[in-house]
């Protein structure tokens, strides 16, 4: 017992001393680390100061471009198409005739139609005449009680009969106008799926062309419901701003007005979806394109900013450096909020007047001695944004 006992004691020591070993390697790593930047010197940097102002107050989502109206192109008569009155993915207006049918096999069908309703009419006119005539006639013992009621219903029968005819003519004129296809909506054209000297059939399943409305134009996109009583708010006050930049950067592609909140909120995500509508004269904004919709909530007065640079993103979370008094940097961790044109809002973690790193920070640790490499640059005042 006594031997196991100390084969077990000289194990654990051993590997006590193979940890302490380990830790002594790292301390002694870190220490070289450090002195290795002693010894290089400082570090050139460039370094701005955290300035307070008044910024808009934004939410930033990712939205897409959506056609106002978009509109199925169909025939609704069949024959040969003679013309297309357009080039696909030209701009239309509203009334602009785009296809044509042939139309005389529909100009046959309304003259035969138009014949067989002059016909009736004229025919219900003598019946009706007939009609007037037996009545004095029938009381007088001239004319049957029987031949009288026999003109009453011939009358009748042609009256229905020349109602018939007139639903006939009305739709053979229809018919007629069909063979001319007009454009519903202004808007852009898309790809022609049909070209002249092709029969066409009457509401068929593939359209002819799709049109999209281009202007003006909507971005939907979706909020975390936390977010929906002050939009809700604000909206009751004013109509709510929105402005449209790429997803790469923050270059203002449009500005509009929020037009929609959905009247649900979708359980699965715990969203719900808002429109912003563009007049989109430019067409900067297209169909099914993917913007950040940035919305208006107002002004944050006395927020603290610094240049976007400024904030890093590590595994413990965002950071900057802060050069402290001695010219020697210390990690500082922060709440970083919007970012508006190149600056970005530092909700907790720096005040107002103190100097960041705003490029140079990848060869900083806690510590580092630094030298500003062009003076002491301010941070710049970033754009409002519409209201």
């Amino acid at each position: 017992m006594r031997k196991g006992y100390r084969s077990h004691y000289r194990g654990r020591a051993a590997k006590l001393a193979v940890i302490a070993s380990t830790a002594a390697l790292s301390l002694l790593g870190c220490s070289d680390k450090k002195s290795k930047h002693a010894e290089a010197g400082p570090v050139p940097v460039l370094i701005s100061t955290a300035v307070s102002m008044n910024v808009p107050r934004e939410l930033q989502e990712i939205g897409t471009v959506e056609a106002l109206n978009t509109v199925a192109i169909t025939a609704r008569v069949s024959g040969q198409l003679l013309r297309v009155g357009f080039q696909q993915g030209q701009e239309v207006s509203k009334g602009q005739m785009l296809f044509l049918i042939d139309p005389a096999p529909y100009q046959s069908a309304l003259a035969q139609a138009r014949a067989n309703f002059d016909r009736d009419s004229a025919a219900k006119a003598n019946a009706e005449r007939t009609v007037a005539r037996y009545q004095d006639l029938v009381g007088k013992g001239y004319v049957t009680r029987q031949d009288y009621e026999t003109a009453v219903t011939t009358a009748a029968e042609l009256k229905a009969t020349v109602e018939a005819d007139r639903s006939l003519l009305h739709t053979a004129s229809l018919n007629l106008g069909y063979c001319t296809i007009a454009a519903p909506i202004a808007g852009r054209t898309g790809n022609l799926l049909v070209t002249p000297g092709n029969l066409v059939t009457a509401n068929g399943s593939n359209p002819l062309v799709i049109i999209n409305q281009l202007s003006p134009i909507d971005v939907r996109f979706s909020l975390p419901e936390a977010r929906l009583g002050e939009v809700r708010r604000l909206a009751q006050k004013d109509s709510l701003g929105v402005w449209a930049s790429s997803t790469e950067d923050t270059a203002k592609l449009a500005e509009g007005k929020l037009t929609f909140v959905d009247n649900a909120i979708d359980r699965t995500t715990g969203t719900i979806v808002l429109k912003a509508t563009f007049p989109n004269r430019d067409r900067a904004l297209w169909p099914g394109q993917f913007v950040r919709a940035h919305l208006v909530l107002g002004n944050q007065a006395g927020a603290v900013v610094v240049p976007t640079p400024s904030v890093q993103t590590s595994q413990q979370g965002t950071f900057v450096f802060v050069v402290a008094p001695g010219d020697t940097v210390q990690l500082r961790t922060v709440i970083a909020g919007t970012e508006l044109k190149g600056m970005t809002v530092i909700e907790r973690g720096v005040a107002a007047g103190e100097k960041v790193v705003s490029d140079g920070a990848m060869q900083l640790v806690p510590g580092s001695k630094v030298v500003a490499k062009s003076g002491l640059v301010p941070a710049a005042a970033p754009e409002a944004s519409p209201r």
